[in-house]
């Protein structure tokens, strides 16, 4: 049993129709036929939506998230039309918005990893491989690897789990022109972010990126490059073989997983809420991603 805790009313807005609740974002439709995202606060940790909410998240996503867009824009078009708030939509909508593209979304998450963790070294540690793919021995927790790979994984509903596939699992689902494509677009993207994170001290570890299609482009779309999609590690604390600190959800993560929770994850139980100080120290590890990477202060 897994996803909401407490799911949301959608907020109506006339002109925008409501499409779907995801795990963090609102989707709409407006009247011109783009969709209208926007980033809630919510948080989500082993397949649940948590019933508190970090405060500034929402926008601290969407911000970041059109900073690599720029950043990037010379290696992937982006789904982004407009920044501009719909007309009669609330004031807290502001710095959390995007209207976007209506894509023809493909049905993979596009997980690049450099590193070695979470789910990859799980199936390391039984098989030497990640997705099928053979690594070398020797590899701990928070290796670099030889170089980055692939790691495709399904796109699961709010409260399933997305499940890693191999490459070849891809090319059968949509194609082997589009699961090339997918994989050249997937490490050209993490590859340069990586360049750009380490040039301000910070380890991209992995993340994960959704495409869509607009007639023949493949396009960049939903978030990008935020600490709920990637693992950041700051670069001056890294050392493989442990558990890495870093400025993402992995704090609320080991939070939920110790005895101060007093959750079990294995039980049918929903998580509990999160107490003040995980709430504050949670919001600090986000703002200080968006303010190490892109070289400005949160306000």
């Amino acid at each position: 049993m897994s996803g909401f805790v407490e799911k949301p009313e959608p907020i109506e807005v006339p002109g925008l129709v409501h499409l779907h609740t995801g795990k963090v974002r609102e989707l709409y439709r407006n009247e011109a036929g783009d969709l209208v995202m926007v980033a809630s606060d919510r948080m989500s940790a082993y397949d649940w939506v948590l019933p508190t909410e970090i405060p500034d998240k929402g926008r601290v996503l969407t911000q970041l998230s059109l900073w690599w867009f720029d950043q990037l824009r010379d290696l992937a078009e982006n789904h982004v039309i407009s920044t501009e708030l719909p007309e009669g939509a609330p004031a807290d909508w502001a710095g959390r918005t995007l209207v976007c593209k209506s894509l023809k979304m493909v049905p993979v998450e596009c997980v690049a990893r450099g590193y070695l963790t979470g789910s990859g070294l799980l199936e390391y540690n039984a098989s030497r491989t990640v997705c099928g793919l053979a690594l070398p021995e020797g590899l701990v927790d928070g290796s670099e690897l030889p170089a980055p790979i692939f790691t495709p994984a399904t796109k699961a509903e709010v409260g399933e789990h997305d499940e890693n596939v191999s490459y070849e699992e891809v090319a059968r689902q949509v194609g082997a022109e589009t699961a090339a494509q997918l994989r050249q677009a997937t490490l050209a993207v993490y590859s340069r972010a990586r360049d750009i994170a380490r040039e301000r001290g910070i380890i991209l570890a992995d993340t994960k990126f959704e495409f869509g299609i607009d007639g023949d482009t493949l396009v960049l779309a939903d978030e990008v490059l935020t600490p709920d999609s990637s693992r950041f590690w700051p670069a001056d604390r890294w050392q493989p073989g442990r558990a890495q600190p870093s400025y993402d959800k992995q704090y609320v993560r080991d939070w939920l997983t110790s005895p101060a929770s007093g959750w079990d994850r294995k039980s049918e139980q929903p998580p509990p809420a999160l107490p003040e100080e995980v709430v504050a120290a949670t919001r600090q590890k986000y703002v200080e991603a968006y303010e190490h990477l892109t070289g400005t202060s949160w306000s």
